[in-house]
């Protein structure tokens, strides 16, 4: 038996210590961009790669169950950013007291201001009536479509490019806009665009709405702790 770690530079398809090193960056400095885009389009190959990154995202059965709708006509723009603003103040009217003060001051204008916004959606019967892996667990489409999110967003942080994930609509809104087919879910509504800064912690951290939890609370060895379910 070897006693000692493998070195990683020996490991099956290891990185370079600078290669990881560029990969957790992109990780750790990854952020929600909300409206901080600058109005430059994009250029066609860097969108292109963007989506291939995407599309390279690990998928149960292989089903690859993503489309990803690119709308940058600003009509559209528009009629999608009405739909936010009547769902944002119902949202808001949730919230109490200060709470609800802070929530009205986050600027969400990024569908508007991004040069780009991608719709990325799932559709269930991609891999036909029986998928492997998603038999006992539906859900693993929408999961495998979120790993293309993420996908897409760290290729986006590595080229110096935000992303803002929009979820505070009605999803008959932004179907009826888009022409979205009954069967087919809306995973996310992504703006994407240069951005004239990038905050050093998420926004939420930085004006006090919440804090990221120490990693060792969230961590368990072997059993839920406590008693758990009987």
């Amino acid at each position: 038996m070897r006693s000692e770690p493998l070195d990683p530079l020996v490991r099956a398809g290891a990185f370079s210590r600078e290669e990881r090193q560029a990969v957790y960056r992109a990780i750790e400095t990854r952020r929600d961009v909300r409206d901080q885009f600058l109005p430059d389009p994009l250029p066609d190959d860097l969108v292109g790669r963007l989506l291939q990154a995407a599309h390279n995202a690990p998928s149960v059965g292989f089903m690859q169950p993503w489309n990803f709708l690119l709308v940058r006509g600003a009509e559209t723009r528009r009629a999608v950013h009405a739909a936010f603003l009547k769902a944002n103040g119902e949202a808001a009217a949730m919230f109490q007291g200060e709470r609800q003060a802070q929530y009205r001051a986050l600027k969400l204008e990024g569908i508007l201001k991004a040069p780009l916004s991608i719709c990325v959606t799932c559709d269930p019967t991609r891999g036909g009536g029986v998928v492997l892996g998603r038999t006992h667990n539906p859900r693993m489409d929408v999961y495998s479509t979120v790993c293309a999110v993420q996908n897409l967003w760290l290729a986006a942080r590595a080229e110096g490019v935000g992303v803002g994930w929009v979820s505070i609509f009605h999803d008959s809104d932004i179907r009826s806009i888009l022409g979205i087919p009954a069967h087919v879910e809306i995973v996310a509504w992504l703006c994407v665009g240069f951005v004239d800064r990038l905050y050093g912690e998420p926004e939420l951290a930085v004006k006090g709405w919440r804090q990221r939890l120490p990693l060792e609370e969230l961590v368990f060895e072997e059993r839920w702790p406590g008693e758990g379910v009987s």
